[in-house]
């Protein structure tokens, strides 16, 4: 049995600045993610995709980001249950909890955070023809893991989010040719980055095509050919060596939804007064949760974390207050 005081479901980066704030306040924490390492999405999905909006950083490197806060909260040495996924919680008569785990791991602790991004996930595929042929390192990709797959290598990306303007951008400094097929006029995505992309077809240094969707692929073992039809119902096709779609990932919390927590359109419901669920002890942040005005931002869920953490110290320290004291001119003062 593992012993602890927090146990955070999910190693991403809202669950590894949650250990930080714990450490501050002297909690000690355990976590547990199925992935066999620690950054979620970050580190699985897109490693070297650049994030615009942490910060203090213009630009950062998912992984890089990664690697600072693992960084930033090894003072407090927290402890990992890593490759394994959380099944089952059993509340103890003094209210704490017992967690186990697809490998019979047990963990004792006296607060969950639930801090799972979108839970189990997949991406959305487009319903184009021959998709399937050409998965598994045949050209057809939904995620950018490496760069340097795509460099010097024609490129068609399609979907209007900020993932597909991000990528845009990143690629058109490194492939051949990159291709923007969007079935809108204008995107989804941050402004600043759509204004961008719109920036460089005026360069000519990508394509960009709007108002169009994707009907099928071709090519003979390997990815040659993208065809579209246009917004005047016309077939268009891309030469091409690879196509990613970008059309988001379709969340699935799996035995999350047992725990009789409140679920609505697969996430998390919580009070913003301290990010608490329906069940006494459990907490929930970041992407997994819900909430009136929620914006699924990584900075959002480290603003979540630092609020959840003061509530998660009543039920570790339920004896204790916290205290802080400031110096000024007068003297030192406590609160």
């Amino acid at each position: 049995m593992i012993e602890t005081d927090i146990c955070i479901i999910g190693t991403g980066p809202v669950g590894l600045f949650a250990v930080f704030e714990a450490g501050l306040l002297k909690m000690r924490c355990h976590l547990i993610d199925a992935l066999p390492q620690v950054g979620g999405q970050l580190s699985e999905i897109y490693p070297h995709k650049p994030i615009y909006d942490i910060p203090g950083y213009p630009s950062i490197n998912a992984q890089e980001l990664v690697d600072n806060l693992m960084q930033q909260i090894e003072p407090f040495h927290p402890t990992y249950t890593l490759g394994e996924r959380v099944e089952t919680i059993a509340r103890q008569d003094d209210k704490s909890f017992v967690i186990g785990t697809n490998e019979d791991t047990q963990v004792h602790c006296k607060v969950i955070v639930i801090a799972g991004g979108l839970g189990c996930f997949e991406p959305r595929k487009p319903a184009i023809e021959r998709l399937e042929e050409f998965e598994h390192g045949k050209g057809v990709a939904y995620m950018v893991k490496n760069p340097e797959t795509f460099r010097d290598k024609e490129i068609v990306l399609a979907g209007g989010g900020d993932s597909a303007l991000d990528w845009a951008i990143f690629l058109s400094n490194i492939s051949k040719k990159v291709t923007l097929v969007h079935r809108g006029e204008t995107f989804r995505g941050a402004p600043d980055s759509a204004e961008k992309v719109f920036n460089l077809a005026k360069e000519g240094k990508i394509d960009l095509i709007l108002k169009a969707n994707l009907t099928k692929i071709d090519g003979n073992g390997t990815l040659k050919e993208v065809f579209y039809e246009d917004e005047l119902k016309q077939m268009q096709s891309i030469q091409a060596d690879y196509l990613i779609p970008l059309f988001g990932l379709s969340p699935k919390l799996g035995p999350i939804a047992n725990w009789g927590l409140g679920i609505e359109k697969s996430q998390i419901v919580v009070d913003t007064t301290d990010y608490s669920t329906n069940v006494e002890g459990i907490y929930a942040i970041g992407d997994i949760n819900t909430y009136p005005g929620k914006l699924k931002l990584i900075l959002c869920g480290f603003h979540e974390g630092a609020i959840m953490m003061q509530s998660a110290f009543k039920h570790v320290f339920p004896d204790k207050h916290l205290s802080f004291k400031y110096t000024t001119v007068n003297g030192v003062h406590e609160f």
